[in-house]
């Protein structure tokens, strides 16, 4: 569904404090977080507005978006199997 919300927060509702924690505590964590809402964000405009882009570069989007969630996931699990 086009402009779907994808925050960190709203994909993992299970793991709210766990992500405020790593994101107070950890750094990397608080910086790829960063990046994450920026692009989801970013891709939520371009397709509400219907901007003018190709599939290609969309796809290109949503992709480094997947692959930061995974990256943020799997510190949520480390950090809460820890």
């Amino acid at each position: 569904m086009l402009g779907e919300n994808h925050s960190l927060r709203n994909e993992f509702p299970d793991h709210l404090d766990t992500i405020a924690e790593l994101n107070k505590s950890n750094a990397d964590f608080a910086a790829v977080l960063k990046q994450y809402d920026l692009l989801d964000q970013q891709i939520r405009e371009l397709e509400l507005k219907d901007s003018p882009i190709s599939d290609e570069s969309i796809h290109e989007l949503k992709q480094q978006r997947v692959e930061m969630k995974d990256k943020l996931y799997h510190k949520i699990m480390a950090t809460e199997n820890s």
